[in-house]
């Protein structure tokens, strides 16, 4: 990860990751190993690395920001075919079934931070020799953790609702038969629990870009009291962070995409990629340290002069008309959005531009907020980019906050919260929200969707506004059935999991 290094030391071991498997027999770990799982947790050193390893799935997770956004009304999968990217076709389509490479990839993932996080709190007291390792910083350590594994609950809570939940230890193969599905309300618990007690231990300001704080686990929880309608708590929790001061709205919305923005005074909590290791393992494209998801947004067999700044990609996750129509005059997040390419080059004949038209779904549009930049990029170039997911930004923090007041009848601090988003986007005060109640929830929802288009938010910001119906169904979205996508099929044949309703 970006500015501290990704080793994934003696935790990476035969058996750890829920997955299905029926092997492993007469294995010994020593075979391929140093380091076995009985031998680790003697240090200091060996606590820090694991806990890196811990945050390494949340690179794996980066197909959950485009999947937000291409099963709603922002973007379509677009790419060289109807069957290019299947996966994400029938996600685009709602045809997804249980069989369905991405979401099982994303689930996959969530459940190996998990385990990996479950495998440090199983030894935070003793280790497996049953020794107690303590060193300044321990209980900071474990904060992070928490805020990792309620993290990855969450992604899994907000797609499948109800999940297995385990949290004393990791799991192992001799489990499979024992796994459960937890009420979506247990998960919430879970999370709240796993947040609480981060926040009571984490730093305001860590050392080290990427790490959880204090901050990004009150913002987190705040999110999680939403999603759950729980405003009131969801207000305190949000002004948490809003009255630290510890972050602000950049003047310049274009910078916060660009290299030169990452970790700056608007994240709260961002997901970190590097270029600093290249990645050629094509058959597992979301489990380098480079971010895989920008080069699927490129514009594809794009060239031009040496002054041109973007490199070419795969036309996938295209933003819609839709999605640009709902900007309003003198709006600059427009710009930052949605890149109409065609636009583009008539507007800069130097650069001698060329592209091909989207072959598929083509919009003329394209996801200007995760380009594919020059520079960014190294080794293997398509899978390597180093652009930061903007996970938790401070406007998104004020306009949770907005909706939680409107919610809980503070409307002049909801209007106060989203008219600091809406003057930075136009740059005066004429465009001010003064509704009440009901309108001014629509309006911050529709803020919602202007500011964080592309960054993965609008479906699941949709279902639990319950607006997916009205805004999806001519879409194909069918009510009780797609609010949740389905439990993939190989972990309900492995583990007898009961399937979500409608697959």
């Amino acid at each position: 990860m970006k500015n501290f290094k990704m080793k994934i030391a003696g935790i990476l071991l035969a058996g750890m990751t829920f997955v299905s498997c029926n092997k492993w027999v007469d294995y010994d770990p020593k075979d391929d190993f140093k380091i076995t799982d009985q031998e680790y947790f003697k240090s200091e050193a060996d606590y820090r690395s694991a806990a890196v390893g811990a945050y390494a799935p949340l690179q794996w997770l980066n197909q959950i920001v485009p999947v937000g956004d291409i099963i709603s009304d922002n973007s379509v999968t677009g790419g060289e075919s109807a069957s290019d990217v299947l996966s994400l076709q029938q996600i685009n389509n709602f045809t997804h079934t249980p069989v369905n490479g991405t979401i099982a990839d994303l689930w996959q993932s969530c459940y190996e931070g998990i385990n990996r996080t479950n495998y440090m709190h199983q030894y935070k007291d003793k280790n497996p020799a049953g020794q107690s390792i303590s060193f300044v910083g321990k209980d900071a350590l474990y904060g992070e953790v928490y805020f990792l594994r309620a993290y990855y609950y969450f992604t899994l809570v907000k797609m499948f609702g109800g999940v297995p939940l385990f949290v004393e230890r990791r799991l192992t193969l001799a489990d499979q038969n024992n796994i459960t599905r937890a009420s979506a309300a247990d998960v919430y618990k879970q999370i709240e629990t796993d947040l609480t007690n981060a926040i009571t231990v984490l730093p305001a300001v860590q050392v080290e870009q990427g790490r959880a704080t204090k901050y990004a686990a009150q913002a987190l929880l705040g999110k999680v009291y939403l999603y759950q309608n729980k405003f009131a708590p969801a207000a305190a929790m949000l002004d948490n962070v809003i009255n630290s001061n510890a972050y602000s709205l950049v003047t310049n919305f274009n910078s916060i995409f660009l290299p030169s923005g990452e970790n700056g005074p608007e994240s709260v909590f961002e997901i970190q990629y590097s270029n600093g290791s290249a990645t050629y393992d094509w058959g597992h494209v979301t489990r380098g340290q480079g971010n895989y998801s920008v080069q699927q947004c490129g514009v594809r067999g794009l060239n031009g002069s040496a002054a041109m700044p973007y490199n070419p990609g795969w036309s996938t996750n295209l933003p819609t008309q839709n999605l640009a129509a709902a900007y309003t005059a003198g709006d600059k997040r427009k710009d930052v959005t949605v890149l109409d390419i065609e636009a583009y080059k008539n507007a800069n004949p130097a650069l001698n531009i060329t592209y091909q038209v989207a072959p598929y779904q083509n919009t003329g549009l394209y996801n200007q907020k995760y380009l594919p930049r020059k520079g960014e990029t190294s080794g293997q170039v398509e899978l390597n980019y180093s652009n930061n997911f903007r996970t938790i930004r401070y406007a998104d923090v004020l306009l949770m906050a907005a909706e939680a007041y409107n919610k809980s009848g503070n409307d002049l601090k909801a209007q106060t919260y989203v008219n600091l988003v809406r003057r930075r986007a136009f740059g005066d005060l004429l465009h001010d929200i003064t509704a009440t109640g009901t309108a001014l929830y629509d309006a911050i929802l529709a803020e919602r969707r202007l500011e964080l288009a592309m960054e993965g938010d609008r479906f699941f910001d949709l279902v639990r506004t319950g607006r997916a119906t009205t805004v999806l169904g001519p879409l194909g979205f069918v009510a009780g059935k797609h609010e949740l996508f389905p439990i993939p099929q190989g972990e309900v044949d492995l583990a007898g999991l009961p399937q979500n309703p409608g697959y």
